[in-house]
């Protein structure tokens, strides 16, 4: 018994790292965008897709690289994940322009890409079905950690040493996984489906495009090329669905969906992550434009909400065994909702930020406390032998819903303020906040749906 609780831990260690490791090559490229806007001598659009390349190659390939781990093993593709991410790293730190570096970062999302679905899938089929909302919930606290130090690391990193350095420490990291990964995680795999080649194009082509147009609608000058790329894009997703239907084996099994937890839990998912990662793009610059502080500040300032993710995340997980996913999927929407609320009734009397720590304790209690009941949720209401599938898909919406979120909150951010003042920057952002706390509060329609 003791050596099977041993074995858990590792199991848990090493699944979390891949996560850890792909999160925070998302979170620390964002304290270093000036060093290498610096170095390379370039204009905020080109320095844009240092980060956004990587995100969207994330959202792009991610199914692919789940069909893959289903077919060949979840374990061999999450290990060939890391190697990937990690030869991809040196080759971003050896980087002496920005085209290289953006390449270089599609390689590192390539990786990524299976990273957090195969280790999820890993984790969620090793373990018994008592212990995995604990697990789960501490695997996203460790991604949660990556939130918190991620920006703080990345500053650090740059003023002691050089950009570079960001990228040249996850060297040891995933070769370490990598070496211990392979002698502890256990394979699995899913159903031994024939692999499309059509497919593969269809989804990887339609979601970068849909990401790719929502991400420039609103930075580029010319609305009819990301429209234009966005329409043919969702024309390709709506083909793509339509071969899923008549396929024999197909990546997306669309039958997952007639079960009415699995596509609550989803939409749930995608309505939990575009509240959150709408006020995770506004409230730092927020903190900056308004409260007038410095971006170390900023970073030390979203604690109370980011910390919250290490702290209850654990908790959490065990409170879904014991009480079930749909009370605690359902409190973790609401408290996200209402500290996002709270928020903007203060900015109606104080911009303090002593007087936002609560609602933001709160806000990050809820993110903390859906996420691990979510992730339960869509992964316990399929078989076993589609839990790798199920994963991918939860991770898709997860982004989709970051994606869409971000975008629905610079138009928001537009449509009431704008950036040239410090009183409509406030406007704009309480906007923001406002419709933040309702998609989270939207969210408990469809958790209401999830099983007890």
């Amino acid at each position: 018994m003791q050596d099977k609780k041993v074995n858990s831990t590792w199991i848990l260690i090493f699944t979390s790292l891949g996560f850890f490791m792909s999160m925070m090559d998302s979170m620390i490229v964002t304290t270093a965008t000036t060093a290498i806007r610096n170095d390379f001598q370039i204009s905020l659009s080109s320095l844009q897709w240092s980060l956004n390349a990587y995100n969207i190659t994330i959202a792009a390939v991610l199914l692919v690289g789940v069909s893959l781990g289903e077919k060949i093993g979840r374990k061999k593709i999450y290990l060939i994940g890391i190697f990937i991410f990690t030869v991809a790293s040196v080759l971003c730190a050896l980087s002496n322009n920005i085209t290289s570096l953006i390449i270089f970062r599609i390689i590192q999302g390539i990786g990524a890409s299976v990273m957090t679905p195969m280790s999820m899938a890993i984790l969620t089929h090793a373990l018994p079905e008592s212990e995995r909302g604990k697990a789960l919930g501490i695997w996203s606290g460790v991604g949660g950690l990556a939130l918190i130090i991620g920006p703080a690391l990345g500053g650090v990193i740059v003023a002691i040493l050089t950009w570079q350095w960001i990228f040249w420490i996850n060297v040891p990291i995933g070769l370490l996984t990598i070496y211990f990964a392979q002698r502890v995680l256990p394979e699995s795999k899913g159903k031994n489906d024939k692999l499309s080649l059509i497919d593969f194009i269809l989804i990887t082509i339609s979601s970068a495009g849909i990401i790719w147009s929502l991400s420039e609608i609103n930075s580029n000058a010319i609305k009819y090329i990301p429209i234009g790329v966005g329409l043919v894009s969702i024309l390709l997703g709506i083909l793509f669905i339509n071969r899923q239907k008549h396929s024999i084996t197909p990546m997306i099994p669309l039958d997952l969906f007639q079960s009415k937890i699995f596509t609550s839990g989803n939409i749930a998912t995608f309505l939990l992550y575009a509240s959150m990662f709408g006020i995770v793009f506004f409230l730092p610059q927020f903190f900056i434009a308004v409260q007038q502080v410095n971006p170390l500040t900023a970073g030390l300032q979203l604690l109370p909400w980011t910390g919250t993710l290490v702290i209850v995340a654990p908790f959490a997980g065990s409170a879904v065994d014991k009480y079930g996913e749909k009370i605690i999927a359902t409190l973790g929407l609401l408290f996200q909702g209402v500290g996002y609320l709270l928020i903007a009734l203060i900015l109606n009397i104080t911009d303090s930020y002593l007087a936002m720590v609560l609602p933001l304790i709160i806000a990050g209690m809820g993110l903390s406390m859906a996420g691990p009941a979510l992730q339960k949720c869509v992964l316990s209401s399929v078989k076993p032998i589609y839990i790798g599938k199920a994963s991918g898909i939860y991770n898709v919406f997860r982004l989709l819903g970051g994606a869409v979120g971000t975008t629905f909150s610079v138009i928001i951010f537009y449509v009431y303020g704008d950036i040239s003042s410090i009183t409509t920057f406030a406007d704009g952002f309480y906007a923001v906040i406002l419709c933040a706390g309702v998609i989270s509060l939207l969210g408990i329609v469809f958790s209401m749906n999830l099983k007890k």
